[in-house]
């Protein structure tokens, strides 16, 4: 008889416990963001003709392509370091509330697709502080995801995912994505 009751008390032990678990995973996927923003950056890359407006530059090539224009092959193998504007609307020549900095890697050779390293610096009124970004992009996607993986400020440990889409590009000189994060920890 007690090993009965034993055996219930564990299956209910266990009942609740699987309840529980599924229920966590519910609550995290309707979970709503703490904070949604949304900002563009403009990425104007060095093509040997524009020192005076370029915001970013190709520091590695792969020994078939040069420092200049981007490799041949989806660009495989180039790395780009970045300090572009960031605006509140797609206008480069709007006031910029802060900066993008950081790079990206073209990271295969059958595919056009990166690697992004980087954070938003604000300094202005309305923000101070950075957020921080990592992840993959497949950049022939329509929107992709990455992820935010901290922050300082008033983003002070944010955590969260960024969906990127390229909102503009001018050949293989100028790009602009349309950046939208929520934020699902905010401090």
């Amino acid at each position: 008889m007690a090993t009965l009751k034993s055996i219930s008390a564990l299956f209910v032990f266990l009942l609740l416990i699987s309840c529980s678990s599924a229920s966590h995973g519910k609550r995290i996927r309707d979970r709503r963001p703490c904070k949604r923003l949304v900002f563009y950056f403009h990425d104007i890359l060095y093509n040997g003709k524009n020192a005076k407006n370029a915001t970013a530059a190709i520091v590695a090539a792969p020994s078939w392509g040069n420092r200049t224009i981007l490799a041949g092959q989806d660009h495989f193998g180039d790395v780009v370091v970045f300090d572009d504007p960031i605006t509140l609307d797609n206008n480069l020549h709007s006031t910029h509330v802060g900066r993008a900095q950081g790079f990206y890697v073209y990271d295969r050779k059958e595919i056009f697709t990166s690697w992004l390293a980087f954070s938003f610096v604000f300094n202005s009124t309305d923000h101070k502080g950075s957020i921080s970004f990592a992840g993959a992009d497949p950049i022939m996607n329509k929107t992709r995801d990455i992820s935010v993986i901290g922050g300082t400020g008033d983003f002070f440990m944010a955590r969260g995912i960024a969906t990127l889409m390229t909102d503009a590009f001018e050949g293989e000189v100028y790009f602009r994505l349309r950046v939208d994060i929520k934020l699902y920890e905010c401090w």
